[in-house]
C-alpha cells in the first residue's frame, strides 16, 4: 500500500505554485444577502457553487466553515459533503473550519470525520482546539500522520477575547499560546519541506508576539481584509516564519460575488499582495 504524500508537502506545492492564499467559504445569511440569494439551501448551494467554480482551480487552499452549512441541518451537510468533493477534485486543498476539540472517543470520532478517508466529509486538513489540553487532540494527530491530511490548533487567534485564555502564563511562567506552539513544532520535527500540523496565528497581532511561531509547520492567519490586517502586515508579525504562513480571507474576497470574474480578481489581488509582502521579508533577512 502506497504511503500518503503528508499533508505539509502537498500544502508547499500548492503555495509554490499557486500563491499562499486560503480563501474561506462562509455562507452566512448577510452574505447570501449580498449576493442576491436566499438564505435556504438554494441560496447556499448556489453561493458555495460559486465559490468553488471561481477559485477551486487556483487558489491553494479553500476553507468551509462548517457552522454556515450545519445550521440548515443535515441538507446543508449533504452541501458541504458536495462542496468538500467538488473543491478537492477542482485542484484545492480543502481546509474544514470545524474548531473541534474534545477527549477520548469523542475526539477520535470528530478527527474520523474530517480526516478519514472513508468519511463523506473527508477534508485536507480541519481546525481543532486544544483548550482542554494538547494532549487531549492525539486522535486527530495520529489519524492525520496516518492518512496523509493535517490538523491545524487554535494558538494567537484575531478575535479580542483569545487572550485570556491564550496569554494565560503557567507555573514555569510560559503562556498557554507559547506551549502549545512547542508542541507543534515537536510534532513537524525533522518533517520536509514543511510540517502538517499548523498553527492558527491571527495577522491581527500587530508586531511580532514573544511567542517562537517558527514550527516547521504553516501558520493559517486569518484576519486580512475585513477584521483590518493587510498583506503589508505579515512580516512584522511572523518574522522569519513568514514564508510558512497561509493568510485567510473571507469577506474581503467573498464581498465581490456572485460574478466570477471579481471574485477571481480579486483572489489573485490578494496572492500578489501577500507574495510581494513576504518575498520582501525574506530578502530582507538574507
Amino acid at each position: 500500500m502506497t504511503e500518503p504524500v503528508p499533508f505539509g508537502a502537498r500544502l508547499r506545492r500548492a503555495m509554490d505554485e499557486r500563491g499562499p492564499l486560503c480563501v474561506g467559504i462562509d455562507p452566512h445569511a448577510s452574505l447570501l444577502a449580498d449576493w442576491g440569494l436566499t438564505d435556504d439551501i438554494a441560496g447556499l448551494e448556489r453561493f458555495s457553487r460559486t465559490v468553488v467554480e471561481a477559485l477551486a482551480d487556483r487558489v491553494a487552499v479553500l476553507k468551509p466553515q462548517s457552522a454556515f452549512f450545519e445550521r440548515f441541518g443535515s441538507r446543508g451537510i449533504a452541501v458541504l459533503e458536495r462542496t468538500v468533493a467538488e473543491a478537492r477534485a477542482a485542484g484545492a486543498l480543502v481546509l474544514m473550519d470545524a474548531k473541534r476539540g474534545d477527549i477520548g472517543s469523542t475526539m477520535a470520532a470528530y478527527a474520523a470525520t474530517y480526516l478519514d478517508p472513508a468519511s463523506p466529509l473527508f477534508s485536507d486538513a480541519v481546525t481543532v482546539s486544544p483548550y482542554l489540553g494538547y494532549g487531549s487532540l492525539r486522535p486527530a494527530l495520529d489519524l492525520a500522520r496516518a492518512s496523509g491530511t493535517g490538523v491545524f490548533v487554535l494558538a494567537l487567534t484575531s478575535n479580542p477575547e483569545g487572550p485570556e485564555v491564550q496569554h494565560a502564563l503557567r507555573a514555569d511562567g510560559t503562556s498557554v499560546a507559547a506551549t502549545m506552539l512547542a508542541h507543534l513544532r515537536a510534532e513537524n520535527a525533522g518533517a520536509a519541506p514543511m510540517g502538517s500540523f499548523g498553527a492558527v496565528v491571527g495577522a491581527t497581532l500587530g508586531s511580532a508576539p514573544a511567542a517562537d511561531l517558527a514550527i516547521n509547520g504553516p501558520l493559517l492567519a486569518p484576519g486580512i481584509g475585513a477584521q483590518g490586517a493587510t498583506a503589508a502586515d505579515l512580516p512584522k508579525v511572523f518574522g522569519a516564519a513568514a514564508g510558512d504562513v497561509v493568510p485567510n480571507v473571507s469577506r474581503g474576497v467573498l464581498r465581490h460575488g456572485p460574478d466570477l470574474g471579481a471574485l477571481r480578481e480579486s483572489a489573485a489581488r490578494f496572492t500578489d499582495e501577500v507574495r510581494s509582502a513576504v518575498e520582501s521579508a525574506l530578502q530582507s533577512k538574507n
